[in-house]
C-alpha cells in the first residue's frame, strides 16, 4: 500500500500537497524460476551419464554358478593398488576403515554370506589382504566371483 507524505512547510514544493511514495516489497521471482528450470533440465540430461558402474574384469571358471538372492558383494578394482579403495557393493571404502564397515554390516544382515570379486590384472597378494581384512571384520563364509566363459 503506497505511504503518504505530506511536504514539510516552506519547501517549494508545498504548492503540490501530498504525494505517494511506493516501496517495492516484492522479489521477482520469475528469472529464480527460470535458472531452476534449466538447472534442472541439465541434471537431468548428465544424471544417466554420470551413473556407472564399477569396471572390473572378473576371471572365468569353467564350473561358476549364478549368485542368486541379496549377498554383500566386496569389489576390488584394477585402481586398488593405487588408492587402496574397496568397494562395499556400491560405496568405495578406503581399506583403512574397510574392517570395521564390514563388521558392522554383518551384525545388520540376515545372510552373512560375502562374495569378492576382484578384477583380473589384481595380484593375490592384494586379494589376500582384502580377505585376512573380511575374516579380522568376522566373514565366516566368502566366495569368489568369476565370470562363466563364452562358448567357442
Amino acid at each position: 500500500m503506497p505511504k503518504v507524505q505530506s511536504a514539510p512547510p516552506g519547501s517549494g514544493r508545498g504548492s503540490r500537497g501530498r504525494r505517494a511514495s511506493s516501496t517495492l516489497a516484492e522479489i521477482n521471482v520469475v528469472p529464480l524460476v527460470d535458472v531452476m528450470l534449466v538447472l534442472l533440465i541439465i541434471f537431468m540430461i548428465t544424471a544417466p551419464m554420470i551413473q556407472r558402474g564399477i569396471e572390473v574384469t572378473l576371471p572365468e571358471s569353467r564350473r561358476s554358478t549364478p549368485v542368486e538372492g541379496e549377498r554383500l558383494f566386496i569389489t576390488v578394482p584394477a585402481a586398488y593398488r593405487e588408492d587402496h579403495t574397496i568397494y562395499l557393493g556400491d560405496e568405495p571404502v578406503p581399506a583403512d576403515a574397510f574392517q570395521e564397515r564390514v563388521r558392522q554390516h554383518m551384525e545388520e544382515a540376515t545372510v552373512k554370506d560375502v562374495f569378492l570379486q576382484g578384477d583380473g590384472t589384481v595380484q593375490l597378494q592384494e586379494l589376500i589382504e582384502v580377505i585376512d581384512r573380511l575374516k579380522d571384520a568376522g566373514v565366516r563364509n566368502l566366495g569368489l566371483v568369476t565370470d562363466v566363459p563364452k562358448r567357442r
